[in-house]
């Protein structure tokens, strides 16, 4: 009833349920780690920088690793200068099934350079970001929005008209203002709005924690498919779940200790594949204590965690932890 394949430009998903771009956490092993055990439709990097990618600046150059990566997978560039992000565009193609233009980040670094939500402001830019866009790839083009900068700016339909008339190819929408960033009620009227005067798809994003989350947000607002983020982090397999229950099954897989503690070890071992044991131990730090939340006396441990350095270190703190529950 709920969960059906999604076709976006030429690229058809086997089901709705998105992986949410996160700064700082959807690199390529969250995203394998997701797609192994949540099952989502599609991924999507984290968001890259088109002037990194224009000035062919190293680092951001990593974000385009996506060895060995199930597809389909989304790319997420950002920027305010449409030539740019045109010629960004062109480098992304050859890795990127759908790209992915985020006009929502609400983070003071982004926005300060005119860049993420800053765009809702300028209406006539976001135009010419996508057309640019569209016109450098054939590969769909889809744009991530928020409702709208503040309470006074309310532009998100407004904005996914613009959007559309432009050649993108679906639209997400963030159910709150930049102003908001995470707090308060993510806004589902909107969301609905949104989807009632477009006719690409649209997909409905915040808030979305369980079932019962996405249930609400598909039958008030009519969405084509919705995406997770936060909601899922230190259970990517509760993606799984979602989609397991919106497709009337209510057998649930509940993960034992034993089995967190293996996906856990499964992570860091893709992580320091990907970024070496100094960095890839570091980046760990917070995704173990997001696997180790609820967890009886887990606070203790997580402190520990937090000062380790090597992955012999972590795996017998946390081999100890887990023999205690």
């Amino acid at each position: 009833m709920y969960i059906k394949k999604l076709k976006i430009g030429n690229v058809e998903l086997k089901n709705n349920i998105l992986l949410a771009p996160m700064a700082g956490v959807t690199d390529l092993s969250f995203r394998k780690i997701c797609k192994k055990y949540g099952e989502p439709g599609l991924v999507c990097t984290e968001m890259i920088s088109s002037k990194g990618l224009f000035y062919n600046d190293k680092k951001t150059e990593q974000f385009l690793k996506l060895n060995e990566e199930k597809r389909p997978i989304a790319i997420q560039i950002f920027g305010s200068d449409p030539e740019i992000m045109g010629k960004a565009v062109k480098i992304v193609e050859k890795y990127a099934d759908i790209i992915d233009i985020n006009m929502g980040c609400p983070a003071p670094k982004v926005v300060k350079n005119g860049d993420g939500s800053k765009l809702l402001l300028n209406l006539e830019l976001i135009s010419k970001i996508v057309k640019e866009a569209v016109k450098n790839t054939e590969k769909p083009i889809t744009v991530k929005i928020r409702k709208g900068w503040n309470d006074e700016n309310i532009v998100a339909v407004q904005a996914a008209k613009i959007i559309e008339e432009a050649g993108a190819k679906a639209i997400t929408v963030h159910g709150r203002t930049r102003e908001q960033y995470y707090s308060g009620q993510v806004d589902l009227d909107i969301i609905k709005e949104v989807k009632k005067e477009v006719k690409i798809p649209v997909i409905g994003n915040g808030d979305i924690k369980s079932a019962k989350d996405a249930i609400k947000m598909f039958e008030y607002t009519g969405v084509d498919g919705i995406m997770i983020g936060r909601g899922i982090l230190g259970e990517p397999w509760e993606m799984k779940n979602i989609i397991t229950e919106l497709q009337g099954n209510k057998e649930i897989i509940e993960k034992t200790p034993k089995e967190k503690f293996e996906i856990i070890k499964e992570h860091i071992e893709l992580e320091i594949q990907e970024k070496g044991e100094y960095v890839g131990i570091r980046e760990m730090r917070k995704h173990i204590c997001w696997y180790l939340k609820n967890l009886k006396d887990s606070s203790k441990v997580k402190q520990i965690i937090n000062q380790l350095e090597t992955k012999e270190e972590v795996i017998n703190t946390l081999d100890n932890y887990f023999k205690t529950l």
